[in-house]
């Protein structure tokens, strides 16, 4: 006697509700300068560094999106103030970013992708650096996620007040 073979019960795996995948990673621009090349070469100087850390964002189409971290690092001679050299990077990436909570989607605009972004930054920065006859300048870790939080503090002070 042959048994009843019962059909298979197929599972369909709803797709994940939040995806999000990297499309590209790219230099945008780069800008290498000194001001006071060859003199500064010539002098025993401790260096003061100034960094500035910016990010930009621009949709290209529903949930995909170009995420733009600017690092710019201006070196100075601490006795003289004057300028060593200064370099400037657009590390970009285009991401795709969808089924995020508006908050969410934020986070992982503004902290999440530039997480990613900026060891790529780091290592153009200080091989540009070392390419322009300096030591390598060696950028510490940056935390993205406290950067976010101060960021959305300032956000909701300007909005109370």
């Amino acid at each position: 006697m042959a048994q009843e073979s019962q059909p298979e019960k197929k599972t369909q795996n709803a797709p994940p509700k939040e995806q999000f995948g990297i499309q590209s990673i790219y230099v945008k621009d780069i800008s290498f300068e000194t001001p006071n090349s060859p003199q500064i070469f010539k002098v025993q100087w401790q260096p003061e560094i100034e960094l500035k850390i910016s990010d930009e964002l621009k949709t290209l189409q529903e949930d995909v999106y170009e995420v733009t971290l600017t690092l710019t690092a201006t070196v100075k001679v601490k006795e003289k103030q004057q300028t060593a050299f200064l370099i400037e990077v657009h590390q970009a990436g285009v991401f795709t970013i969808k089924g995020f909570p508006k908050d969410k989607l934020s986070y992982m605009i503004h902290s999440y992708c530039p997480n990613l972004l900026f060891p790529y930054a780091r290592e153009l920065i200080s091989s540009l650096v070392a390419r322009g006859g300096f030591q390598p300048l060696l950028l510490a870790p940056i935390n993205f996620d406290t950067l976010y939080t101060q960021r959305l503090k300032q956000q909701q002070n300007k909005q109370a007040s």
